[in-house]
């Protein structure tokens, strides 16, 4: 069966074709914002302005016809009102009459991870801009066992880039890339650790670390840019890598993926390595192409959504605040 996924949450417009378990187009564009993070309504009218665009591609990549298209899937949320909404409205658009499924963002993520790395019951690490939570299946949904009490973990990794070396740069510059790059080579600055049973709070060291490159003198702020970097990550990564290590005992589970775009980082990678291999569990990363947000992340999960007898959906709608845990997961047992 061909599914057609479309992606639009928050900065990235993406239509991702699957036929059966093998994917055959996978197409996107991120609205980058000039300077700051994004602007709800600058990111809708960047979905509006490409959508076709992307489509087309899509069709041309997987070298079909809409018409040939079995099965419609859509982001349903969470995610940004304005985005959520181009994709949804989008999605009935092109399906008409053919089924449609309202797939959950962060559902999605797990599954095309587990699907890329062969894992079967894992605790998935969703770490991204808009997401921070440790994730385990349980009696018919995703179960949260620890999140963020404030700000995600890629969102705090902008803020402060954003805010130290990003001053006067674009927004490309910004996020985990530049801060892996800062941090190589650096000695550790001690921030606060903050874990309060299984959740995480990371505006607190965000705010210390901008604080301490603020009062470095001029001279000095590269050096303790690079500094900084270093322990950002070292203390960020270790409070996610001692919940999820909770996560498996409590558990009993012998597999951990890594998804969202943070995945991407070399050194969290390691930390969860390392701890895997203590606990004789294995440990897996989704590929960086489907780490991030992708209409292929949102096809598969329809695909399976279907497979497992969910109802298509009779009216589009979305839910800026549907969390993982309030999907329901009729193909895991």
């Amino acid at each position: 069966m061909i599914c057609l996924g479309i992606e639009s949450t928050a900065h990235t417009f993406s239509v991702g074709i699957i036929n059966g378990d093998k994917i055959i187009a996978n197409v996107r564009d991120m609205y980058v914002p000039e300077k700051g993070g994004i602007n709800p309504l600058d990111a809708k009218e960047h979905h509006v302005k490409l959508k076709e665009k992307i489509l087309d591609r899509a069709l041309a990549d997987a070298k079909i016809q809409i018409e040939d298209v079995e099965l419609f899937a859509y982001s349903a949320g969470p995610g940004l009102p304005p985005c959520l909404k181009v994709g949804a409205q989008f999605a009935e658009e092109i399906a008409k009459n053919k089924p449609l499924m309202a797939v959950n963002h962060g559902v999605a993520h797990i599954e095309i991870g587990k699907l890329m790395c062969g894992c079967n019951d894992p605790i998935a690490v969703y770490v991204s801009g808009g997401n921070t939570q440790v994730i385990g299946y349980a009696s018919g949904r995703y179960r949260v066992f620890g999140e963020t009490q404030d700000i995600p973990i890629g969102n705090a990794i902008d803020v402060f880039i954003r805010e130290t070396y990003g001053k006067d740069k674009k927004a490309e510059t910004f996020g985990g890339p530049a801060m892996e790059k800062l941090a190589e080579g650096s000695k550790y600055i001690e921030l606060p650790y903050v874990v309060k049973g299984m959740d995480l709070s990371f505006t607190g060291i965000t705010t210390a670390a901008i604080q301490k490159w603020s009062k470095a003198s001029h001279e000095m702020r590269p050096t303790i840019l690079r500094d900084l970097c270093f322990s950002f990550q070292e203390t960020c990564y270790a409070m996610l890598t001692e919940v999820t290590e909770r996560a498996l005992a409590h558990t009993s589970k012998n597999e951990v993926l890594l998804v969202g775009g943070v995945a991407a980082s070399k050194r969290f990678r390691e930390m969860i390595e390392i701890m895997c291999q203590e606990r004789e569990a294995k440990a897996y990363t989704c590929p960086i192409e489907y780490s991030g947000d992708n209409g292929v992340n949102i096809a598969w999960t329809g695909l399976l959504m279907h497979r497992a007898g969910v109802k298509p959906i009779k009216k589009v709608d979305y839910n800026s605040l549907w969390r993982t845990d309030q999907a329901e997961i009729k193909w895991m047992k």
